[in-house]
């Protein structure tokens, strides 16, 4: 090989990936094959042993996470890494490991990816857009501002990934008129990595952004024996979540100020498209009949006893049948779904279910929240808002509170802390993943705009991450008792 040869073979291999895929590889092997972890020992002198599958999911933990990150595969692949590794390691069975891929969750993310394709084919979309535009004007931070509260209120009445999937295509819309060039810009990487931390931010303010809040308010009246009532969490989440809103805005006009102030003759240009359009067509008048049907049935079930036994999973699977019994979609739409992202969810479900089925995920929790059973009572809430925020980001939220909050409450009562505020603040940081994609659904469908890498979405949620617990600091210390929640019993 001559030295013209080797110098360019060393310029074509990317030595960072695979750097990065044996570090993902080394970590799974030295945990995975690693001789057995001590006990985890509860507040009440309780073990709870690590298993060898326990240790073998942790192993898995930390090769996707790495994976996932740094990208060294495709993110879908990445995840069908995880279903593997289970199988081939026993870790669990295939009957489990795989079926996680298909549960109702991803499904409820191939529906409203569906969705979000019916907006952007039958026109709805760029009507939509045209009319904020023609609202927010030229000023991009202005249409930084109006794309984050519209993203932020709509959470406050469906559920987020469902927000996420009707913005996106909205999003592309807008972002198409300030630059035609498929180059990632800084306005591009604040639009969407920007709707996912938004979503997540306006999710936390009522019951209806996320399936969370319902699981947490389950948890805390089987242990404290006492109902939260969806007033009174709204109530205390409120500021929370609307104060992370507006500084976020803040934030990516610090970290993702647009290359422009203005997009000169913007609103005019919207309003010309926006009549150009004409009347609304039948497709539209179906698609959005369809939508808002759905949406409305999954807002309102809850509060009608007669429609509580519907599934939101069912319901939005039947608006993806009716797009096709309309003709609003065809077999060329359904090939091409983005199936990265829908295996990405399928893979942190399936990561999830086995930290929580081998017991590591306990184990970890009852190891982490014991470090701080003697320590000052706002360390140790902290702690645990912090413990569900990192999980969050690799496991389903609605686990993640479900392996915490149980071991915290009943550490609370040896440093005289109330629930309440164990549980708004686990809940304020489960809502909020900033590190990962498979942290939440809008995560991953920002992520195909193709406007940033994993990495990138990773080193900017770590001042976000800061930020968001300074911010769950202040509540706990300041904000909540000044509203009249409980921090300490005597």
């Amino acid at each position: 090989m001559t030295t013209q040869t080797k110098t360019l073979y060393y310029k074509t291999v990317d030595w960072k990936r695979i750097l990065f895929l044996l570090i993902g590889l080394t970590l799974f092997f030295v945990v995975n094959f690693a001789p057995p972890w001590p006990d985890a020992i509860d507040p009440t002198g309780k073990h709870f042993a690590l298993s060898t599958q326990g240790k073998g999911a942790l192993a898995i933990f930390l090769l996707a996470g790495t994976w996932w990150v740094f990208e060294v595969i495709p993110i879908g692949v990445t995840s069908l890494t995880i279903g593997a590794l289970q199988v081939l390691f026993m870790v669990r069975p295939a009957e489990k490991a795989l079926k996680d891929f298909m549960t109702p969750s991803v499904l409820f993310i191939f529906g409203s990816l569906v969705i979000g394709m019916v907006f952007t084919k039958t026109g709805l979309t760029k009507r939509l857009a045209y009319k904020m535009l023609a609202i927010v004007g030229e000023k991009t931070s202005m249409i930084y501002l109006g794309c984050f509260v519209v993203t932020a209120a709509l959470t406050h009445i469906m559920a987020h990934t469902a927000v996420a999937a009707t913005m996106f295509p909205l999003l592309m819309t807008i972002y198409s008129m300030y630059s035609d060039d498929d180059k990632p810009t800084k306005f591009g990487k604040g639009l969407f990595i920007g709707m996912a931390f938004v979503a997540g931010a306006g999710s936390i303010v009522t019951l209806l952004g996320a399936a969370r809040g319902a699981v947490a308010l389950g948890f805390f009246k089987d242990i404290v024996g006492r109902d939260v009532s969806f007033f009174e969490l709204s109530f205390y989440m409120f500021p929370v979540g609307w104060a992370m809103t507006f500084i976020l805005w803040g934030f990516f006009m610090i970290f993702f100020k647009p290359e422009r102030k203005t997009i000169p003759g913007l609103r005019e240009k919207a309003k010309k498209l926006g009549a150009a359009m004409g009347g609304i067509t039948r497709n539209e008048i179906i698609a959005a009949t369809i939508i808002f049907v759905c949406i409305f049935v999954m807002s309102v079930k809850q509060f009608i006893p007669a429609l509580k036994p519907l599934d939101k999973n069912g319901i939005i699977l039947v608006s993806t049948v009716l797009f096709f019994i309309f003709k609003i979609l065809d077999i060329k739409d359904l090939e091409s779904i983005p199936w990265n992202i829908i295996l990405l969810f399928g893979g942190a479900m399936s990561i999830g279910f086995c930290l929580w089925e081998t017991g590591a995920a306990e184990w970890l929790a009852i190891n982490w929240l014991t470090m701080f059973k003697e320590s000052h009572w706002f360390v140790f809430v902290m702690s645990i808002a912090f413990f569900v925020m990192i999980m969050t980001n690799f496991i389903m939220n609605v686990a993640a509170i479900a392996i915490s909050l149980p071991v915290a409450l009943v550490i609370a009562p040896y440093l005289n802390v109330a629930p309440e505020v164990i549980l708004f603040a686990a809940l304020v940081t489960a809502g909020m993943p900033f590190l990962l994609l498979v942290g939440a659904a809008p995560n991953a469908i920002a992520y195909d705009s193709k406007q940033f890498t994993t990495g990138e979405f990773f080193l900017y949620g770590i001042p976000a991450s800061i930020i968001l617990m300074i911010v769950v600091g202040i509540a706990v210390f300041v904000v909540w008792p000044m509203m009249g929640m409980p921090i300490l019993v005597q």
